[in-house]
């Protein structure tokens, strides 16, 4: 079956292991290979976007020279231990 105009087919060697795990997902879950794998892939980015624009963010801000005090710090880790 063709993909539609607003889907794009994706080729995807997994190991072996990871193709099992999948396969009894399916089967426990009743979803598709591909539903689960889309669900998954689109948790990651959404993960790995967060991460990327944190880091981008913290690096404009180190740049501009924003740091936390040594007051700051010592207080946060007074709060949170170590």
């Amino acid at each position: 079956m063709p993909a539609s105009t607003s889907e794009k087919a994706l080729n995807v060697r997994l190991p072996i292991d990871l193709a099992g795990q999948l396969e009894a997902l399916t089967k426990a879950t009743g979803k598709t290979k591909s539903f689960l794998t889309i669900e998954a892939l689109r948790d990651y980015l959404q993960v790995q976007s967060w991460q990327v624009n944190d880091i981008r963010t913290a690096l404009e801000e180190a740049n501009r020279g924003e740091f936390a005090s040594d007051k700051e710090v010592t207080q946060f880790f007074a709060k949170y231990g170590r």
